[in-house]
């Protein structure tokens, strides 16, 4: 093996006379492929009938992407995490290349192909073509890039130099085609570019993209009957290995140079970015404000979006779907629309498949962005399985088809409603809350406490329907208290917890530890809203609850809601807002008051009819839910177990709520969304214009 490298590496008139016959056979390859001196491994029995197992198997019609995946396989997990490596499968890198200029091309060829004076211009603007990755990896998009390129520079040279059409694979061509046609190809790998911040796929890349060259070569030979080698390598990709957020991309590509960026940059959220990750993001950001709360991603589009000023490049980047929902839609896109871009195709929320095991499941989005509008503008949805295109009329950073408005923490609701709070935050250590088992030997040692116990609901229990309970001492009479001995060192504990606290606002509520930090208990009924619920239901669960229990701060509170709130909290116009506005935990729900509830545009001037239409209809939920005693609400709001007669009321509640809205249905979800998004644009561009009555 390692004469068989030498022997690649040096040219046929200058190797040794007396080579063994064996590798006399092999052309000289250059390009620096195999300039190193081979470091094989001890070669015991097991290496060697490993090796001697792979070659009985035919490598020839192998992807070269394979290898990112094989890379991304003996990663360690964490360093996998930490890099945000995910490589993707060949569907998933096509759901980039083709809106962004493979269709295009292909497109502007099946107008031309008969035209030869035409169509020696477009060969030549495929071999201008340049095609730039800024966290290439193994370099699978770029060699997926290239494939496609050379795939259609066949078709090109089959239509120039043929007496006939191709018929799409060649067809018996040697009968027509110019005997020496077939190297005239033009494309060529110095057409890909990348950065990669690890060294070893950067030179992954660069092989990967000479063996797909090499694969393309052996397709053309086979499919015009001419033998066709580039031998030895004379051209090669430029993958430079550094940091990206760190360098001036026109130092590896000229951006006056550049025709398309692609790419899948890492994803890593806030929460697991490592130190140095942070540096970066503040490096990219500077003082943008709440720029902490944005994935790693988010410092290409930046970095793109400055790359690309004064050009017509177009971009094309994989993400994960928080940049398109949450706060973080706010925090990037104002700064991307600072910088003038445009979204001219998206591909809406997908989960992400890899060819490695252990594969990463990621809730992805494809945004593909310019300094310019397209002439036509597409939004791509996968549903049962396939992808649904829609022409837009614009594209937003939600990826819906309407205006460019982008929603931020409210403090106060946007259109007149009632106001909303989160529920009670403690920070008592634990000490004040019970199980059902512990309360009851607590009561035990402390039986005057008894009074003092009230239920006890976060989002777990409201929606699971399990019991615990609070000590709530805030209102205990300091002559009852002294005498509760166990209740008493429930305090001194909290009292000690607090003034341990690193937090300044925290250690100050230590003098009055038998409060909490936050309390927001209604002398009435009030609604409750879940701070995060599955994205499997169809409807988040809220409920009326009264004074008797206290709420904690994983649940919202509406202290002065009433039916018809709750009708129109809990209907499919307020979800279809709620799954694209509000942010996720993992993929839940987590519902926001600033975010969600305060930005919610609620329907205008509702007539008397109307809104008695949607309380009865609200009832009607509420009775048919009341009907299942033994069923929490996790069990009746599960899409495989939820009774027919609860679907059939929320339904009915749907369309009441709907015509609040609008007298014409709506189609679908989507189209509530798009409602929405421009009532929200009006509202927020001419203030509240109309109030709930």
């Amino acid at each position: 093996m390692t004469q068989l490298f030498e022997t690649l590496d040096t040219p046929e008139d200058k190797r040794q006379k007396n080579l063994d016959e064996l590798l006399t056979g092999f052309r000289y390859i250059d390009g620096g492929l195999f300039e190193d001196t081979l470091r094989a491994p001890a070669c015991n029995r097991d290496i060697r009938n490993a090796i001697l197992s792979a070659t009985r198997f035919d490598w020839s019609r192998i992807s070269p992407a394979v290898f990112g995946s094989m890379f991304q396989f003996v990663m360690d997990p964490v360093a996998r995490r930490q890099c945000g490596a995910h490589y993707t499968t060949e569907q998933n890198i096509l759901k980039v290349i083709r809106p962004l200029f493979l269709d295009a091309l292909r497109g502007e060829f099946a107008k031309i192909r008969s035209n030869k004076a035409k169509l020696r211009e477009f060969h030549q603007k495929l071999a201008s073509l340049t095609f730039f990755d800024p966290a290439c990896g193994c370099g699978n998009f770029l060699v997926l890039a290239y494939r496609e390129l050379r795939l259609l520079e066949m078709e090109v040279l089959a239509a120039l130099h043929g007496k006939g059409g191709s018929g799409g694979n060649g067809g018996d061509v040697q009968k027509f085609l110019d005997a020496t046609f077939v190297s005239k190809s033009q494309i060529d790998v110095d057409q890909m570019y990348g950065i990669e911040i690890v060294e070893f796929p950067v030179r992954i890349a660069e092989t990967a993209l000479w063996l797909m060259d090499h694969q393309m070569n052996v397709l053309a030979s086979e499919r015009f009957g001419q033998y066709y080698l580039r031998l030895p390598l004379r051209k090669s990709a430029k993958i430079v290995y550094a940091n990206a957020l760190r360098i001036d991309w026109n130092d590896v590509l000229p951006k006056g140079q550049c025709s398309y960026i692609l790419s899948n940059p890492p994803f890593v959220g806030a929460k697991y970015q490592t130190p140095e990750q942070r540096a970066d993001l503040r490096y990219v950001f500077g003082r943008t404000p709440n720029a902490g709360l944005l994935d790693y991603v988010g410092c290409w589009y930046i970095k793109a979006a400055e790359y690309i000023y004064g050009t017509r490049i177009q971009t094309g980047f994989v993400s994960t779907n928080s940049i398109t929902q949450g706060e973080q839609t706010g925090v990037l896109w104002t700064e991307m629309f600072k910088r003038h871009i445009r979204i001219n195709f998206g591909y809406t929320t997908f989960v992400w498949t890899s060819e490695a095991r252990g594969k990463a499941h990621v809730h992805c989005v494809i945004i593909g962005f310019a300094l310019y509008d397209a002439d036509r503008k597409l939004l791509f949805e996968e549903e049962s399985g396939k992808a649904v295109v829609k022409e837009a009329r614009n594209i937003n950073p939600y990826l819906i088809d309407a205006p460019d408005v982008l929603i931020v923490n409210r403090s106060k609701p946007l259109c007149p409603s009632p106001e909303i709070g989160i529920g009670n935050k403690p920070i008592d250590g634990g000490n004040y809350l019970f199980t059902d088992e512990e309360k009851k030997e607590f009561l035990k040692l402390e039986p005057a406490a008894a009074p003092y116990f009230r239920k006890w609901l976060g989002a777990d229990e409201f929606i699971n329907g399990w019991n615990r309970w609070c000590l709530w001492l805030g209102d205990c009479p300091p002559e009852t208290l002294r005498g509760m001995p166990e209740c008493m060192k429930r305090v001194e504990a909290v009292r000690r917890l607090r003034l341990e606290s690193k937090s300044a606002p925290t250690r100050n509520i230590a003098n009055t530890p038998t409060r909490f930090h936050v309390e927001n208990m209604p002398t009435k009924r009030f609604l409750v809203i879940p701070g995060v619920s599955s994205e499997r239901r169809a409807y988040i669960p809220m409920g009326f609850m009264t004074p008797k229990t206290i709420i904690s701060n994983l649940c919202l509170i509406l202290p002065d809601a009433e039916l018809f709130h709750f009708g129109v909290l809990t209907s499919a116009m307020h979800m279809d807002w709620t799954r694209r506005v509000c942010g996720r935990l993992k993929s839940d729900y987590r519902y926001s008051a600033r975010l969600v509830y305060n930005n919610f545009p609620w329907p205008e001037a509702v007539s008397e009819a109307k809104r008695k239409r949607v309380e009865e209809k609200a009832q009607t939920v509420l009775n048919v839910r009341a009907a299942f005693p033994k069923s929490s609400l996790a069990d009746l709001y599960d899409p495989a177990a939820m009774p027919a007669v609860l679907v059939k009321a929320h339904r009915e509640l749907d369309r009441a709520v709907d015509r609040c809205y609008r007298a014409a249905p709506f189609r679908t979800d989507k189209e509530r969304l798009e409602f929405l998004i421009e009532r929200y644009e009006k509202l927020t561009r001419c203030g509240p214009i109309y109030h709930v009555q």
